[in-house]
């Protein structure tokens, strides 16, 4: 999985303090059961054991104690098979996108020889066509299978791994399958129909220079929704390519938008570069969507170019290094708003 750039880190170290007290209010991040580990917030809950698969640890993966970025493993008896399931809150939240990143993420990861077997839009909960189901074979030279499945319900992501030794790839699927099936909601309704992000061909856009025009001022309480169609809704092109030290992404917008906005996924945990038309006035808003915090970076006149992305991306932009604003999101929803001037 590609690195995040350095000065999302360095945004996030200068903010530590403002979001620690919240965190003291946030919810436990799993709560458990005789039967069954609940994601608190999330209200999404899974059995202790599934298939031939047995709960082992829950616990966050990053943003301690703000209950926003969660994990429960599971393994099989003898340790051969492994899943995951992550719920989290990106602030830029799309299964398909989070299918389309992981899927990069994998082929990168298990080399040449994993093969893509299924990609398609699947059931849980008894709810059709609320996941994404993708399974890769002959991965790690053959050696393994790896399946996965993404759900969207309400502003959080579920997102299940399970992985095996490819003798064992029945057992693979059915711990996958298991895990949607049995998955449980407290709000069925908060779940989002999705699909594989579909792709088309991409008018040939121009790659002059943007100009900051503005910075994000006092009163921007909170960031202005990305005006993209999200679960596959409607296609995607590749508008440029980003290359940086740390790898290569792709500027996406919808087919037939030129003027619409453009996203760079970063990661496959939910770090989106977003370009967004400004509602007011001319020109396109910068923000930068992590898991429960999103960096406002300024209105530039016109879609910067791959060249200043990528220096965006390493932290060599003297004009958008330094956030100049950071929304910070807990589990409960609440929105703190940060102005770089008084975080540092």
């Amino acid at each position: 999985m590609p690195k995040r750039a350095l000065f999302l880190f360095t945004a996030a170290l200068c903010l530590a303090a403002p979001f620690a007290a919240q965190a003291e209010d946030a919810p436990e991040a799993w709560t458990p059961t005789d039967s069954s580990i609940r994601a608190t917030a999330a209200g999404i809950s899974l059995p202790h054991s599934i298939a031939t698969l047995s709960l082992t640890k829950s616990g966050e993966a990053s943003n301690g104690g703000r209950g926003v970025d969660n994990y429960a493993q599971y393994v099989s008896q003898d340790g051969a098979v492994q899943a995951t399931l992550y719920v989290y809150l990106p602030t830029y939240a799309d299964a398909s996108l989070a299918a389309y990143m992981t899927d990069k993420a994998v082929m990168e990861r298990f080399g040449p020889k994993t093969r893509r077997t299924a990609y398609a839009s699947a059931p849980v909960a008894g709810h059709a066509d609320r996941a994404i189901r993708a399974v890769y074979d002959d991965a790690a030279d053959g050696a393994l299978t790896t399946a996965a499945g993404f759900v969207h319900a309400g502003r959080w992501i579920a997102k299940i791994r399970v992985t095996g030794p490819t003798g064992r790839r029945a057992e693979v699927l059915d711990g996958l399958d298991a895990m949607l099936a049995q998955m449980t909601l407290d709000d069925p309704a908060s779940l989002h129909a999705t699909a594989p992000a579909r792709f088309d061909a991409c008018p040939i856009a121009a790659n002059k220079d943007a100009r900051l025009t503005r910075t994000t001022e006092t009163g921007e309480a909170v960031p202005q929704e990305v005006r993209m169609p999200r679960e596959g809704k409607d296609a995607l092109c590749v508008r440029g390519t980003v290359t940086t030290a740390q790898g290569s992404y792709d500027m996406l917008q919808q087919v037939g938008r030129t003027e619409g906005a453009i996203i760079v996924p970063v990661d496959d945990s939910g770090t989106v570069l977003a370009f967004d038309p400004a509602t007011s006035g001319a020109g396109y808003k910068l923000s930068i969507h992590m898991v429960g915090q999103t960096d406002l970076y300024g209105t530039y006149d016109r879609v910067p170019s791959p060249r200043q992305v990528a220096a965006i991306l390493d932290g060599n932009d003297p004009n958008t290094a330094k956030a100049s604003a950071t929304a910070a999101y807990t589990a409960t929803g609440d929105v703190t708003l940060v102005q770089a001037t008084t975080a540092r």
